[in-house]
């Protein structure tokens, strides 16, 4: 057997799970340890471990597919995987550190809660760190968490890297959509934290390979982002699969043989589609320009930022398309498109996909200096 046969079978065999888990996820409020050691085995974690510590040197686009796949099967799963891209954070920690990080191997799972910025306490040698940070998105499952403790160049969140025996994870995550995320306050006190485990959030790399030249907080945005290309997918689908084969309670035609809903979902399938072309011809763009050793241009990022807002929007509206013509079978619990109408939009309220990004990205068309921190 090939080890891409091998590789697909782990696919299959990780998102059957998945899908069979994910109201036990949602119930527990977090993807559980066990779950994300399986992410592990996909590779998740290593995807962008520097390759000389053994990480897999994934492309962005096929990290953000495999993200993609696990967010058609649970949002929640898709969104904590997604944090497999935060060894582009990490990698502006000193070689030393990570060699300290992948000592025992390249499958690393960092989540972070970098914001409200605490300012910590400059002591010889490093930082005394207290504080509450917030959204710590798979916080349950990490091996190692950070907490933003001030402000580095260019202003972007220094941020302090500690074990999770030193941090407090404060379990108030109550909400209505991306329940299984575990996205949990951090609370730590009076924690030391040595200077060289501390890095800048979108820093410059200490290793020279070609990932890491890709923008990290553009990344940031896309790995959310493609979490509802994901769900999209899923919503769809399940109109496709279920449209045939049911009819409403009052006697009405089956859902496929009335007009309004092929044309609807032949709309939003168009528009779906759209938005992924868009988002990956993007990530292609800039990925090919690295290769090349051009480098990332700021036109080039912008459209990384706007084809991640676009695609979660897009997406987002394709679930509630799909709700819309499910009719009443959709408001029950039980129905898959309730989850997937609630993830999605909770998707569309994260500060990287709001609505200042199309603000930034036309300020970029026109020539204007956007916002600070948008390129």
């Amino acid at each position: 057997m090939s080890v891409e046969i091998k590789s697909k079978n782990l696919l299959n065999r990780v998102l059957t799970e998945v899908r069979n888990r994910r109201d036990e996820f949602e119930a527990k409020r977090h993807v559980p340890r066990d779950m994300v050691e399986q992410l592990k085995q996909l590779g998740v974690y290593r995807a962008h471990t520097p390759r000389c510590f053994g990480g897999d040197g994934l492309s962005p686009s096929q990290f953000l597919k495999l993200i993609e796949s696990i967010s058609e099967a649970d949002g929640s799963t898709g969104w904590v995987a997604s944090f497999g891209s935060s060894s582009l954070y990490l990698a502006a920690l000193p070689r030393e550190t990570l060699a300290q990080i992948y000592k025992e191997g390249p499958d690393v799972a960092f989540a972070g809660g970098l914001f409200p910025v605490q300012p910590a306490v400059r002591v010889d040698g490093g930082w005394r760190v207290n504080g509450l940070w917030k959204f710590a998105s798979g916080c349950m499952g990490a091996d190692l968490l950070g907490v933003g403790i001030g402000s580095g160049e260019g202003g972007k969140p220094l941020t302090a890297v500690l074990q999770p025996e030193n941090v407090e994870i404060v379990d108030n995550w109550e909400v209505i959509g991306m329940r299984g995320t575990g996205s949990h306050d951090l609370r730590v006190k009076d924690v030391f934290v040595s200077d060289d485990w501390t890095f800048v959030r979108g820093g410059e790399s200490s290793i020279e390979e070609p990932i890491f030249q890709y923008p990290s907080i553009a990344y940031a945005a896309q790995v959310l982002a493609v979490v509802n290309l994901g769900i999209a997918r899923a919503a769809l689908d399940e109109i496709s699969e279920t449209a045939s084969i049911r009819s409403g309670i009052t006697g009405a035609p089956k859902m496929a043989e009335r007009a309004y809903l092929r044309i609807s979902l032949a709309k939003a399938e168009a528009s779906l589609r759209s938005a992924r072309a868009f988002f990956y011809e993007a990530t292609e763009s800039a990925w090919e320009s690295i290769l090349k050793g051009d480098g990332v241009s700021d036109d080039q990022t912008s459209m990384l930022r706007l084809s991640a807002a676009q695609a979660a929007r897009e997406g987002a509206r394709a679930v509630q398309e799909a709700y819309l013509l499910a009719g009443t079978a959709a408001i029950f619990d039980s129905h898959p498109l309730q989850r997937h109408l609630r993830d999605a939009w909770v998707v569309t309220q994260h500060a990287f996909l709001n609505e200042s990004m199309y603000d930034g990205a036309g300020s970029v068309l026109l020539g204007v200096s956007p916002m600070r921190g948008y390129i």
